[in-house]
């Protein structure tokens, strides 16, 4: 399990069925509102989640990815975001400011995507 899965299971809770789609064979379940997607969406309120954990009043989770990392107990070293950014695309992460605020802004992006509920305000 990736980085960002760990983040988004922390958020939705454990997802079994994200390692499911690699393996299946045949054309995908359909419910009428997958669109052709194997996940279901889980229309968690991603901000609502993420203020109710503990240590959310003492973190700045909405525009540091160190903080929102602290927030659901992943380790935010720079070895740790690297691998972060390379999950969602950037293969020449430094730890610049720059790259944590676009890094901030994926892991929102990605979490909207996969049925989250996020405010505009935290995604691009």
């Amino acid at each position: 399990m990736g980085i960002f899965s760990t983040i988004k299971n922390a958020i939705f809770g454990d997802d079994k069925d994200d390692e499911a789609p690699t393996k299946t064979v045949g054309a995908p379940k359909s419910t009428g509102f997958n669109r052709g997607s194997s996940k279901a969406v889980s229309n968690v309120d991603v901000e609502a989640k993420l203020d109710n954990m503990d240590g959310a009043d003492k973190l700045n989770w909405r525009t540091s990815i160190v903080d929102l990392m602290k927030l659901v107990d992943l380790d935010p070293s720079y070895e740790n975001r690297k691998e972060l950014a390379n999950e969602l695309g950037d293969n020449d992460y430094s730890g610049k400011a720059e790259e944590n605020i676009w890094l901030h802004k994926q892991v929102m992006n990605r979490l909207a995507a996969a049925g989250g509920n996020v405010p505009a305000s935290l995604r691009d």
